[in-house]
């Protein structure tokens, strides 16, 4: 008969407490997804779009969109050109670098994102709406704090 393994009381709880966070995050981006696809596109896509709004009307090169999502997409490239595709994004040069292309949000991607945006914020609203104000600012320090 095998050894049981003990674990300490904080490793226990730690692990816990992750995984109710992988739990939450896995069950909030499931809802996400279903949000976005009924705009056609996917919550990696609206990430995307959502990071090019950001700096609109400049824009950013593929690298630094990479860094900037939520979850690591494995190929960010592809995601743009079917943005391209849909007239979500268009591609330009970098005036100063013409080696380095740089991609722009369009007035149709930003019509798109507004369109999604109401859904992301019912999703939030839903997911959030037994949490007081001083417990979401806790959770958006502890997740600040977690994370590397």
């Amino acid at each position: 008969m095998a050894a049981r393994r003990t674990v300490p009381a904080r490793a226990a709880l730690a692990g816990d407490a992750l995984v109710a966070m992988m739990v939450a995050c896995g069950a909030l981006l499931r809802d996400l997804d279903v949000a976005c696809h009924q705009h056609g596109i996917t919550h990696d896509q609206y990430n995307v779009l959502r990071i090019l709004r950001g700096v609109y009307p400049a824009g950013h090169p593929r690298g630094e969109i990479a860094a900037r999502l939520i979850s690591r997409a494995p190929d960010v490239t592809r995601m743009l050109d079917r943005l391209v595709k849909h007239g979500w994004v268009e591609r330009g040069w970098d005036p100063e670098n013409r080696r380095l292309s740089i991609a722009t949000v369009t007035n149709k991607g930003l019509a798109l994102l507004a369109d999604v945006d109401a859904l992301i914020a019912r999703e939030q609203a839903r997911y959030t709406k037994g949490l007081g104000d001083a417990e979401l600012a806790t959770l958006r320090r502890l997740c600040q704090r977690i994370t590397p």
